[in-house]
């Protein structure tokens, strides 16, 4: 291979790291609806809301007019063990497809969670330890999400309880492992150690299980438990904050080579890498400073954002969490047990919801087996095997490229490669045996589980 046809890597200098969290809800004129109590349907109090997060993390997530948010010096440290992360030119992958397009691709997965995770999982772990916590719980979907939290947990000596989607629980064992080694304990959901976990299995007898299911349990174990605390690894207003380091470092390394990306993809599940990534590039948006085609991609089996409803709906499958206003499938629907196991989830950030719901950002779909036939594309000559959740990116940045070939635009495509798939080889294996299915949901099923919403006044 030509010298100049080897991938390079964009690198910041350890003291050009972001010293503080961008928040994007600032510059945002239709502010994200605020989160409601299940019984009364008001705007949920801090003092409500601190019965369920840590008390620092409660003023974030309800924090609209700040628009950066220091970030503590212990957290930075934490952040010098794997940050700032590589910008990666895909030479190759520009060659393979024949295109004039320029592609990119932040790459999150250098850390031994495998993903970008920990970004906001050692932030909260943080602030549960500041606030005086014995622990936390929490849930997870593929893994990532777990991992990084019992690896947040272990740093800062808290105890950490993850109820894990009982399809990845069975799918992806070396994960639950990884979880184990940092002391966390993992139970698959649903489970029959939760008042909420036996609700459900005897509503959906030999359910897979769900990130909604999951939630619930972890909602009620932390209430239960004096000294606990629950965290979540997306969707919150707060997580998004903390995923700001994404998009300022990406962001930072285009700027330090006059790089304009004029499309930025991420897949999108409950919306934390994807919030994560664009924060910079919408808020300039927002501001009237710059423009960007910006793309969430979804599952086809789990399509929140192109055919779901703008409206409240509960977090969480057992119906104990806050209201939220997003774009939601119902928190009822159990998706199809699809390999992408954390855009496993019934709704969407309520930050991202309204920004696509303002026209500021566009979604599209993308079926298994083509999710993964675009993995190893990339796979094979980039030299990183991407997680599924990330493959969704690629598959639309992939399409994108094609379109430049065809048109002889040349794009600059980014796109967030938020971790890698060597803990998902079950699920390669049964896309390369020919036993991966493409479910997408009909609209008789949806509209099921749209009945069901919450009604409002």
């Amino acid at each position: 291979m030509a010298e100049n046809k080897i991938p390079y890597k964009i690198y910041l200098e350890e003291n050009e790291m972001p010293k503080k969290w961008y928040n994007v809800r600032a510059d945002m004129k239709n502010k994200p609806a605020p989160l409601l109590n299940p019984g009364t349907h008001e705007p949920m109090t801090a003092q409500e809301l601190g019965g369920v997060f840590c008390e620092e993390l409660v003023q974030q997530e309800l924090d609209n007019e700040n628009q950066y948010i220091d970030i503590p010096q212990e957290i930075q440290d934490f952040y010098k063990m794997y940050r700032p992360s590589p910008l990666v030119r895909a030479y190759c992958l520009e060659e393979k497809l024949q295109t004039p397009a320029k592609i990119y691709y932040k790459f999150e997965g250098n850390n031994t969670s495998g993903s970008h995770k920990l970004n906001s999982a050692i932030a909260q772990a943080y602030y549960a330890k500041k606030q005086g916590l014995k622990g936390v719980t929490t849930e997870t979907g593929a893994g990532q999400w777990g991992t990084a939290l019992s690896m947040a947990c272990s740093y800062f000596d808290l105890d950490c309880k993850v109820f894990m989607v009982k399809c990845s629980y069975e799918q992806k064992p070396f994960r639950r492992e990884v979880m184990r080694v940092y002391g966390a304990s993992v139970t698959p959901s649903p489970s029959m150690e939760t008042e909420i976990g036996k609700k459900i299995n005897a509503e959906h007898p030999g359910t897979t299980g769900s990130l909604g299911c999951a939630i619930s349990e972890a909602v009620e174990v932390a209430v239960k438990n004096p000294g606990y605390r629950y965290v979540l690894g997306s969707v919150l207003n707060q997580v998004l904050l903390h995923q700001s380091v994404i998009g300022l470092e990406t962001k930072a390394a285009l700027d330090k080579y006059n790089i304009k990306p004029d499309i930025i993809i991420g897949c999108a599940g409950g919306g934390s890498n994807l919030g994560g990534l664009i924060s910079p590039f919408m808020g300039e948006k927002l501001r009237g400073e710059a423009d960007y085609r910006i793309i969430a991609v979804e599952p086809a089996s789990c399509p929140s954002f192109t055919r779901g409803k703008y409206a409240y709906d509960f977090c969480d499958t057992g119906m104990v969490c806050p209201l939220a206003k997003m774009y939601t499938l119902g928190s009822d629907f159990i998706p199809s047990a699809n390999h992408a196991g954390g855009l496993r989830y019934h709704g969407m950030s309520p930050v991202l919801s309204q920004l696509y719901d303002d026209g500021l950002m566009e979604a599209t779909t993308a079926i298994q087996t083509d999710v993964f036939e675009a993995a190893e594309q990339f796979a094979r000559v980039e030299g990183i095997l991407p997680a599924p959740e990330s493959s969704h990116a690629i598959k639309v940045a992939i399409d994108e490229a094609l379109k430049c070939k065809e048109t002889g635009e040349e794009k600059t495509i980014v796109f967030g490669l938020t971790g890698t798939g060597y803990f998902d080889m079950v699920a390669y294996e049964k896309f390369h045996d020919g036993k991966m299915d493409d479910y997408i949901p009909s609209d008789e099923e949806l509209a099921k589980y749209a009945a069901k919403l919450p009604k409002m006044d």
